[in-house]
């Protein structure tokens, strides 16, 4: 099935490849510390799988979805943080690599996520609402690890690779949320 949709459906973006890298190295960083047991308790009993608690993981991925959702939403706030995120780590991600290879940074490609729609800047907005209200009750080692999936999600979802696909995931997800929310609980249509 071909879709054709407006340029103005999309929001673009480039990312430099010492953004990306930082990401990446972010990225992988959370998952080592998780895969050798820092990111969860150790399971109990012998022959069990150590230390690799899923739960642990929930902060990262739930501040990787937020990062995805804050590039799909260019023209509000949360869509200038993002820009401010994306131009602070393809800078410190240029530096790092002109100081540790002496090469300096390329453009990695000028991508295009989908837009946040506005069904989805329903769930957007009560999500972000939410988050703020409960950002005291949160432990501050969870607002660490959330914090840096903002950033991982804000450097990766903007390529042409699988991190591309899933962000046009979660934003279609998202999309799709908000058009459910409206039409099943707001108006009591459900298609």
């Amino acid at each position: 099935m071909n879709v054709t949709v407006a340029a103005s459906q999309y929001t673009t973006t480039t990312i430099s490849t010492a953004g990306f890298a930082l990401g990446l190295a972010l990225l992988g960083t959370e998952l080592w510390r998780w895969h050798k047991g820092g990111g969860g308790g150790k399971a109990a009993g012998p022959g069990a799988p150590g230390g690799r608690d899923p739960k642990a993981l929930v902060p990262l991925g739930s501040g990787i979805l937020c990062g995805i959702l804050m590039i799909a939403c260019p023209a509000g706030l949360l869509g200038t943080f993002a820009n401010f995120l994306r131009w602070g780590g393809n800078s410190v991600g240029d530096l790092a690599m002109r100081w540790l290879t002496g090469t300096p940074t390329q453009t990695l490609g000028s991508a295009a996520a989908p837009r946040i729609d506005g069904y989805g800047a329903i769930v957007v907005a009560a999500l972000t609402v939410s988050l703020w209200l409960l950002r005291k009750s949160i432990a501050k080692t969870v607002k660490g690890k959330w914090w840096k999936g903002v950033l991982v999600g804000v450097l990766l979802c903007i390529s042409t690779g699988t991190a591309a696909v899933i962000a046009q995931q979660v934003i279609a997800g998202v999309n799709g949320l908000g058009a459910w929310a409206i039409g099943g609980l707001a108006t009591g249509t459900i298609a």
